[in-house]
């Protein structure tokens, strides 16, 4: 049986690993919204992550709560066309990570 979860409370704990892929430090959780952003940036690889891709989350605001955690996100600037002209950011996991638990796919 599948089990339901709310937004807040899908949750993912990792370890960040140095060089030689070992633990730097204790596990860190992440829940709701950063849980669903850090699953986004360890689907998307080298490729990242930007808020054209998933319009309606902050997603800024939620690599800077990973980030504060001391995982490393690249923010590349990528000029923006058109009409509204300027720049986006793509995000793209920089650490090396192992995941120890991830229900962030739980059915809602």
């Amino acid at each position: 049986m599948t089990q339901i979860l709310s937004r807040s409370q899908r949750n993912i704990r990792v370890n960040v690993l140095n060089d030689n892929n070992e633990p730097c430090g204790l596990p860190v959780t992440f829940v709701g919204r950063e849980a669903y952003t850090l699953r986004k940036l360890l689907d998307a690889g080298d490729r990242g992550i930007s808020s054209l891709d998933h319009v309606g989350i902050r997603l800024a605001h939620y690599c800077m709560k990973i980030r504060r955690a001391g995982i490393v996100i690249e923010t590349v600037k990528t000029p923006q066309r058109g009409e509204y002209r300027g720049w986006y950011g793509i995000y793209k996991l920089r650490s090396r990570l192992s995941v120890l638990e991830d229900n962030t796919r739980a059915a809602a």
